[in-house]
């Protein structure tokens, strides 16, 4: 090779290296971790690996699911709000971590807003009131009727207490100017049983608990609680149309990373994450687990955050809500 030859090599190779170096410092160039900050099996969960497999895809990238469980999420997000804002771990929870528990722990090992950094809204998990077939009501109206005449005869059940069920119940108590008894279990599935046994009356759980015993006839449904009818149960009323026109509650999930990511890793997640819930087949897989598909913005998750937190605190207040 002569001499003006090699330089011209050298020269060439030398002139790639920071488009090699760009290329593999592109975000991302190694799995990504996705805390879920509840038990395998619950409807976050399933909603996380549902995403996580339109996700990765997109990402080029394996989206590696870790369960952090504990304290009503705070174990999972705190862990994630420790973390690098490299965009390597993300959270996917609900308002029980960024409106639900910070209204009843001014303490929190992290902040519902100063901490993370939202990618988007993932989807709404819709609740309902639920009755046992002996309770003699059939809609709020008579619900309303039948509290009034027996003040304390009725009790409600929850999957615990601060839970987006005891959170949905209490406000609907309240628009509807009533009081029941709150008896809290350690998750929806004692709460169920001891519904379809008859030892309580009534429950708020979700859609997706609560539909193979509607099914089986085990329990009557009397309201959803969100904006709009479950598409998995659209012969029942929202709580607005049956009696308060303004009330809308259920549990919502998004992706969060923490504060302070880059701009390229932000931007990519949020076509990645916007590009994935269009896909026709995770909506259908959504739906098929309870779970209505519900895309929404950076900022818009970040205003519901803003909007709902003063009222799920003003809520905790006239309810006497308190953490355990």
């Amino acid at each position: 090779m002569t001499l003006s030859k090699r330089h011209f090599v050298q020269a060439l190779a030398a002139s790639m290296l920071p488009w090699q170096a760009a290329r593999a410092n592109a975000y991302p160039s190694k799995p990504v971790q996705l805390v879920i900050p509840f038990p395998p099996g619950g409807a976050t969960d399933v909603v996380g690996r549902l995403l996580a497999k339109k996700l990765g895809p997109r990402l080029g990238q394996p989206i590696v699911i870790e369960n952090k469980s504990g304290a009503g999420t705070v174990v999972g997000a705190t862990a994630v709000a420790n973390a690098a804002p490299d965009g390597y771990t993300l959270l996917l929870s609900s308002g029980s971590t960024f409106t639900l528990n910070p209204a009843l722990n001014p303490k929190l090992t992290y902040d519902p807003v100063r901490s993370f950094e939202p990618i988007g809204g993932v989807a709404r998990v819709p609740l309902i009131l639920l009755a046992h077939p002996s309770v003699p009501v059939q809609n709020l109206k008579q619900l309303v009727s039948a509290v009034r005449q027996a003040p304390d005869k009725y009790v409600y059940g929850s999957f615990g207490t601060g839970t987006t069920s005891h959170f949905a119940a209490e406000l609907m108590w309240q628009s509807l100017g009533i009081k029941m008894l709150h008896v809290p279990y350690k998750g929806s599935a004692p709460a169920m049983s001891d519904l379809m046994g008859g030892q309580i009356p009534f429950t708020v759980d979700t859609v997706a608990a609560a539909l193979p015993q509607l099914k089986a006839g085990r329990i009557k449904a009397l309201a959803v609680t969100g904006p709009k009818r479950s598409p998995l149960l659209p012969e029942v009323p929202t709580v607005a149309e049956s009696s308060s026109p303004d009330f809308a509650f259920d549990s919502w999930l998004a992706l969060m990373a923490p504060r302070g990511l880059p701009a390229d890793a932000r931007n990519r997640l949020q076509t990645a994450l916007a590009e994935a819930l269009a896909d026709p087949e995770l909506r259908d897989q959504l739906n098929n687990a309870g779970v209505q598909k519900e895309w929404a913005s950076a900022q818009a998750i970040a205003n519901l955050i803003d909007d709902e937190l003063p009222r799920m605190r003003a809520v905790a207040v006239r309810a006497n809500i308190r953490a355990e």
